[in-house]
């Protein structure tokens, strides 16, 4: 015997729309985002203008132009950070990074963002190199 119609095994149940998740994820919720305004070369330096928020997530389309510019043997990097409001280690990795194998980095109009977050790089270094952890790494 068979029919035309199939009933399912269990009735669908009449379900209410689900509600909206709201992650608050501190303060500030809005996602960090950096903007490259502006890159251009001259000779075998790369200048980018920045601007936005620079932190451990954003960064990586900026690490890639950046690897992107030293395959392509680019040995000098000009930053401007003028429009730059907030960063952080992130930041401080891609400075880190740069400078290696020769390249040289230079930063220009500093924002005050940039300024607190080299500021306090500085300042943890000293601490660590008077507090003995850095000192056979300082003097070798």
């Amino acid at each position: 015997m068979s029919t035309s119609s199939i009933a399912p095994i269990q009735p669908a149940l009449p379900t209410a729309p689900a509600p909206s998740l709201v992650h608050d994820s501190g303060a500030d919720t809005a996602p960090c985002v950096i903007v490259v305004e502006s890159c251009t070369t001259l000779g075998a330096t790369l200048i980018v203008h920045l601007a936005g928020e620079i932190d451990h997530y954003s960064v990586a389309p900026l690490r890639a132009l950046l690897a992107s510019a030293a395959d392509a043997g680019h040995t000098g990097l000009v930053l401007d950070t003028a429009r730059v409001t907030f960063c952080d280690s992130g930041f401080l990795a891609i400075l880190d990074w740069w400078p290696r194998n020769g390249r040289r980095l230079r930063l220009v109009n500093r924002s005050r963002a940039v300024q607190r977050l080299l500021s306090a790089a500085t300042l943890a270094e000293r601490r660590a190199v008077r507090g003995g952890s850095l000192t056979a790494v300082a003097t070798s």
